[in-house]
């Protein structure tokens, strides 16, 4: 059964931080809270962990993975950011968008999109999720937790733990802030495309 870790939605814990980025670093999956729902995430590199996500989610090879940042210097080492796109970015960061980029050679080629090389980047609006990225040193590699045939992001500690405890080691209990997914932008064409509409407000990439 998974192990229920509740860190301070303002003031999170360091001790609780620290047993958190101790399970990644060991491989493990956790389930955590951000300002769009619960997300599943691993270190970069957990190759175990990543395939536990797709078992979760059934998603097939093509799905794009995130890479969770806790502040704007952390994107620009995973994905290549053009100057249109660096101020879009800065005016909609952090907050509940999903930016679709070309990633760079420090994420392995099995994290990415296998034709188009591409991933998923954000950062959220959500002091814990922040709080464990930051502590962890590095980004999470994420993914929304919607389970397979629903659209709808799960956003309560205990839904995650009556249907996931017995696949994820740990789940935080941070006080998720926001019950929409995340509006996904696709900043790879020389315009911005929505390819879904959710939590962020999409006007300014039509």
């Amino acid at each position: 059964m998974a192990r229920l870790i509740s860190i301070h939605p303002v003031t999170p814990q360091q001790r609780l931080l620290d047993q958190v980025v101790e399970r990644l670093k060991d491989g493990e999956l956790i389930a955590y809270p951000t300002d769009s729902g619960y997300a599943l995430g691993c270190r970069i590199g957990a190759h175990e962990a990543l395939e536990q996500i797709r078992t979760i989610r059934h998603t097939g090879k093509d799905h794009h993975f995130t890479v969770m940042c806790s502040e704007f210097g952390q994107l620009g080492t995973y994905v290549r950011i053009s100057n249109p796109n660096y101020r879009l970015l800065r005016a909609h960061t952090p907050g509940p968008y999903t930016f679709i980029m070309p990633a760079t050679k420090e994420l392995p080629r099995r994290m990415l999109h296998p034709k188009k090389h591409t991933v998923g980047a954000r950062i959220p609006d959500h002091v814990v999720a922040r709080a464990i990225v930051e502590a962890l040193g590095e980004p999470l590699m994420s993914s929304s937790l919607i389970m397979p045939g629903e659209s709808s992001v799960l956003t309560e500690s205990w839904v995650v733990e009556d249907r996931l405890g017995h696949l994820i080691p740990a789940i935080i209990d941070g006080e998720v802030t926001g019950t929409e997914p995340t509006s996904i932008i696709d900043l790879t064409g020389d315009v911005p495309r929505v390819l879904r509409e959710g939590a962020g407000d999409t006007r300014a990439f039509e």
